[in-house]
C-alpha cells in the first residue's frame, strides 16, 4: 500500500519469453494508480502528526490560462499558492512546517514524491515498449500522436501522474516542433468509471456497505484485532477501540500509516504504528472489506469496473476489426480501488496486499503472427467490400455478449491473445486456463474471445440505469458467492 519497489528490468531472457516471435503486439491499455500523496484527512495530530505536509515545491509556481476577452488570446498567469487555515479563536493563519514554510500540501495532493515514482513509471514504459520492444515510435509527431489515448479521473493526484509518466514516456526533446499540446480525455463525476464510483452509483455503495458490515462483524472481535488495538489504541479518541468501523476507521488508520511511510521525518507517527506484523493484519482485513466484493458477486463487479472493463474490452475488439483509430497505447490515470477492483474482478487477484502508489496493470493484447498476412489482406480488402477491417458492418460486436454474435463474427477475434502484467509480474485470469481459452503451451496468453466473454458476464448494458435497481437485495441472488474470472 506505501511506495512500490520496481522489479528489476526484464533480462533478453525474460523478454523472449514474455513476447514471443510468433505474437505480435497491438494494443496495450495501461491502468497506473497516482503516486504518492498526502492522507485524505488529518489524524493522530494527538501523536505530534502534523495536519498538512511540506512536500508540494509545486505550489510555488503555479500556471493559469488567462483569456483576455478583448483581444480574444489565451496568456498564462503563474502564481504561488499559500495555503491558509485555522488558528488560535478561528483566526486565520498560514499553514506551515519548520522544515520549509513554503511547500505546503493540501489533504489528498500528490506530493514530490509521488510525481517522482510516476516520472519513474514513464521512464520504464519507455524502456520497455520504445527502446526494447521497438511498438511504440520513438517520437511524437502529427501524425503518430492519435496512436495514444490519454484519459484520468477528475481527481487532480491522477491526472498529475498521469501528465508525469507521459512526460517521461515522450519527453519534451521526442516531441516534434509542430506537435499540438496531446489530448487528454476525462469525464464529469456522474459519468466516471475509471473508479468503483460509490458517490454517483447509490447500488454499489449499498452493496460496499454491505460487505464492510460482514468484514466488521467478521474481525471487530478477533485476537487480531486486539493485537491492533494493542498498537494504535492509545492513540484513538477517548473510549474508541481499533475496529473496522471505528472513528477513524481501520482504513483511514493504515491510509495515515502508509502515506508517512512514502515520506520524510518530518511526518511520523511513533514507531508502534509501523509494526510489520500488525501492517499485515490491517491490510489483509482491509483487502476483504474494500474488495472481496469483486470476488463474490457479479453485481458488485458489474457496477464497480464493469463499465470500464467493457470499455477495455470493446477498444480491443476495435483493434482486432480495424476500427479503432489505430490506437497502439492507452494511459489511464486512475486510483488503487481501480486496479485492485479489476485484478479482483477477474480472479487475478493474488495475496493480500494493498497496491502501492504508482502501480500499474498493463493489459496488452497481441496477434497471431503467423496469420498477419491474411488478416492484413483481409484488412484491406474487407475496408471496400464489408469484411474484417469494415468501418460499414452496423453495429460494432466489442459491447455485444459473445452469445449474441454470429460465427462469422466470433471468427473475426481468431488469432488475438490478452495478458495481464501487474507490477511487471505477469498474472492469470482462471478462466483461461481451461482447455481451449489460451495460447498452447502458457495460460497466461487468453483467447481474446474468452476473454471477452468473461467480461461480458459483468459488462453493464446502461450502468446508470443498474446502479439504481435491486436496492435492498442481497450481494448474490442465491446467497452462494458468484466466483470472478469464469
Amino acid at each position: 500500500m506505501t511506495t512500490l519497489q520496481p522489479r528489476p528490468p526484464y533480462t533478453d531472457q525474460e523478454l523472449t519469453k514474455l513476447y514471443p516471435p510468433n505474437l505480435e503486439l497491438q494494443l496495450v491499455q495501461i491502468l497506473m494508480r497516482h503516486g504518492e500523496r498526502t492522507p485524505v484527512n488529518a489524524r493522530f495530530e494527538n501523536t505530534g502528526l502534523p495536519a498538512y505536509w511540506p512536500y508540494c515545491s509545486t505550489v510555488r509556481k503555479l500556471v493559469s490560462p488567462i483569456l483576455n476577452p478583448s483581444a480574444g488570446q489565451l496568456s498564462t498567469l503563474e502564481w504561488t499558492r499559500r495555503l491558509e487555515t485555522f488558528g488560535q479563536d478561528d483566526q486565520p493563519v498560514f499553514a506551515t512546517s519548520d522544515s520549509n514554510p513554503d511547500n505546503i500540501c493540501d489533504m489528498g495532493t500528490l506530493t514530490d514524491v509521488g510525481r517522482t515514482t510516476t516520472y519513474a513509471l514513464g521512464t520504464r514504459l519507455r524502456s520497455l515498449y520504445i527502446n526494447r520492444l521497438s511498438f511504440l515510435p520513438p517520437g511524437l509527431t502529427p501524425s503518430n500522436i492519435p496512436q495514444l489515448y490519454l484519459r484520468s479521473t477528475p481527481i487532480p493526484r491522477a491526472l498529475e501522474s498521469l501528465q508525469h509518466t507521459f512526460s517521461a514516456l515522450y519527453p519534451p526533446h521526442t516531441r516534434s516542433p509542430d506537435l499540438l499540446p496531446p489530448t487528454i480525455v476525462t469525464r464529469a463525476h456522474a459519468d466516471e468509471t475509471l473508479y468503483p464510483n460509490d458517490a454517483i452509483c447509490r447500488r454499489f455503495a449499498e452493496l460496499s456497505r454491505q460487505f464492510a458490515q460482514r468484514a466488521a462483524k467478521k474481525w471487530n472481535s478477533t485476537p487480531e484485532m486486539e493485537y491492533l488495538d494493542s498498537l494504535y489504541g492509545k492513540h484513538m479518541p477517548e473510549g474508541s477501540k481499533v475496529a473496522v468501523d471505528s472513528r477513524p476507521r481501520l482504513s483511514g488508520i493504515m491510509d495515515t500509516v502508509n502515506s508517512t511511510l512514502a515520506h520524510g521525518p518530518e511526518t511520523r507517527l511513533p514507531r508502534e504504528f509501523y509494526d510489520e506484523r500488525g501492517r499485515e493484519i490491517a491490510e489483509k482485513i482491509e483487502v476483504e472489506e474494500w474488495f472481496a466484493g469483486y470476488k463474490e458477486s457479479r453485481e458488485y463487479r458489474m457496477l464497480g469496473i464493469g463499465g470500464l472493463m467493457g470499455d477495455l474490452v470493446q477498444r480491443m475488439v476495435g483493434s482486432a476489426e480495424g476500427r479503432d483509430g489505430g490506437i497502439k497505447l492507452g494511459l489511464s490515470g486512475c486510483h488503487d480501488t481501480t486496479l485492485a477492483g479489476v485484478l479482483m474482478g477477474l480472479g487475478a487477484y493474488e495475496g493480500d496486499r494493498w497496491p502501492p502508489f504508482s502501480s500499474h496493470i498493463a493489459v496488452e493484447m497481441f496477434r497471431d503472427a503467423r496469420e498477419g498476412e491474411e488478416g492484413k489482406e483481409a484488412g484491406w480488402w474487407g475496408s471496400l467490400f464489408g469484411g474484417k477491417g469494415s468501418r460499414m458492418r452496423g453495429r460494432e460486436i466489442g459491447r455485444r455478449p459473445m452469445g449474441e454474435l454470429s460465427e462469422g463474427e466470433k471468427k473475426r477475434l481468431e488469432g488475438y491473445y490478452v495478458r495481464l502484467r501487474y507490477n511487471d509480474e505477469v498474472v492469470t485470469v482462471p478462466g483461461c486456463r481451461e482447455k481451449g481459452n489460451h495460447l498452447e503451451g502458457d495460460e497466461s496468453f487468453c483467447t481474446l474471445a474468452a476473454f471477452k466473454e468473461i467480461v461480458d458476464k459483468f459488462t453493464p448494458k446502461n450502468w446508470k440505469q443498474q446502479c439504481r435497481v435491486n436496492k435492498g437485495h442481497p450481494p448474490t441472488p442465491t446467497g452462494e458467492p458468484e466466483w470472478a474470472g469464469y
